[in-house]
C-alpha cells in the first residue's frame, strides 16, 4: 500500500486513543501523554483556534499523525510521526503538506520545528519542503541528552513582506 490511499482528515477526540498508541511505539522515551493531545485539540477547534492536527488512517488503522501550533507570524510544526511500516511511501510528505497548507491559512511568515540531530530520514524530507538549518537545542530531547536541530522555512507571506515593505 501507498501513502496515496490513506485518508487525512482532522484529529478529533475520538483519534487520541490510537495515536497514543502509535506515539509510544514510535517515542517510547518521550511520548505525549493524553493529557497534551487533549489540551492541543482543544485549541484546534472554533474561533481564534491556533492548533491544526491531523490524522492518516489506511481503513481502520491509523498509520499516521502531525500537528502545527500557530501563534502571530509563527507557526511550529509540533509533531509528525508515521507507522513504521510506512516509512519511505510518501507519508510523512503528505502529512507535512497538510501542516504548511494549515500554516498557509494561518497566514504566518514563518515555520518552526525541532527534529533529532539523528533522525537524517526527517530532516532530509523538511530541507526537500525548504526548511533550512538554523541551530541547536542542546539535550532537546530526554531521556538520553540527544541535540535537536531548529529548522526554520520562510512563508511566502514574509517573502511578501519583504518585497513590498
Amino acid at each position: 500500500m501507498t501513502s496515496l490511499s490513506a485518508e487525512l482528515r482532522e484529529m478529533r477526540w475520538w483519534d487520541i486513543d490510537p495515536v497514543l498508541a502509535l506515539e509510544k511505539d514510535l517515542f517510547p522515551d518521550d511520548a505525549w501523554s493524553r493529557g497534551m493531545f487533549w489540551s492541543e485539540l482543544a485549541h484546534a477547534r472554533g474561533l481564534g483556534s491556533t492548533r491544526r492536527y491531523v490524522v492518516a488512517y489506511e481503513g481502520d488503522r491509523l498509520i499516521g499523525y502531525g500537528g502545527l501550533a500557530a501563534s502571530g507570524d509563527l507557526a511550529d510544526v509540533q509533531t509528525i510521526a508515521v507507522a513504521r511500516d510506512q516509512w519511505g511511501t510518501g507519508l510523512g510528505a503528505r502529512l507535512l503538506t497538510e501542516l504548511l497548507r494549515h500554516a498557509t491559512a494561518f497566514e504566518v511568515a514563518e515555520v518552526m520545528l525541532e527534529v533529532r540531530v539523528d533522525n537524517t530520514r526527517a530532516q532530509k524530507l523538511y530541507e526537500r519542503f525548504g526548511f533550512e538549518p538554523i541551530g541547536f537545542r542542546r539535550g532537546y530531547y530526554q531521556p538520553g541528552n540527544v541535540d535537536a536541530l531548529v529548522m526554520r522555512l520562510t512563508t511566502e507571506k514574509a517573502t511578501e513582506e519583504k518585497n513590498h515593505g
